[in-house]
């Protein structure tokens, strides 16, 4: 006979193993769009293009992994909307809806939720995982951030990518092999053994 007691959830993301439920998630969501913010102001100029090299997209894809999609996604909102609002927090303090950069931003919210997607069904717990869910998350920051740009400053597309995918290749590349340094580390520390694999 079925046991009448269930068995305890599993942690699908990072993030499960706090305690709490409404208010664990609101923190992190308040928490998530805060920690990009912070992270855009640790940003370096690079001449001739708008874009710059900044630690926001890091940020971005270490909050998708850690709190799932939903949580990540709607972070990436209220830092989307709070910056369009006035709160300035988007690259160098800045805010609003006129930088030829907000389509990387807007393109967050979707990789974020992508990214905490795939973390869901354990695409942060190996190496190799972890890379295929990163560049994942990184290519569709790249496909809403250059048409944004090509629109912004009436560019063709061979000058959008000059401008806003080549430079940052190397550096995109670094990040991304962080990640997958970091994130199984992180569930191996937790002691979950999980691996999900659907």
């Amino acid at each position: 006979m079925a046991s009448v007691h269930a068995a305890p959830r599993r942690p699908a993301v990072l993030g499960d193993l706090l305690p709490g439920s409404l208010a664990r998630d609101a923190a992190l969501v308040a928490g998530a769009a805060a920690f990009v913010g912070v992270a855009a102001q640790v940003a370096v100029p690079l001449p001739g293009t708008p874009v710059p090299i900044s630690g926001q997209t890091f940020a971005v894809l270490l909050a998708g992994a850690a709190l799932g999609w939903s949580r990540a996604g709607l972070g990436m909102v209220v830092y989307l909307l709070a910056g369009m609002a006035g709160v300035p927090w988007f690259v160098d303090g800045a805010s609003g809806t006129g930088a030829p950069t907000l389509g990387y931003v807007i393109g967050f919210v979707v990789a974020a939720a992508v990214v905490g997607w795939l973390a869901e069904r354990g695409g942060d717990r190996t190496p190799t995982r972890t890379v295929a869910t990163m560049l994942t998350g990184t290519a569709i920051m790249y496909v809403t951030g250059v048409p944004y740009l090509m629109a912004s400053l009436h560019l063709g597309v061979e000058r959008a990518l000059e401008l806003g995918v080549t430079p940052f290749l190397v550096g995109d590349a670094l990040k991304v092999l962080l990640a997958a340094g970091l994130l199984p580390a992180a569930w191996r520390l937790t002691g979950t053994r999980r691996d999900r694999t659907r």
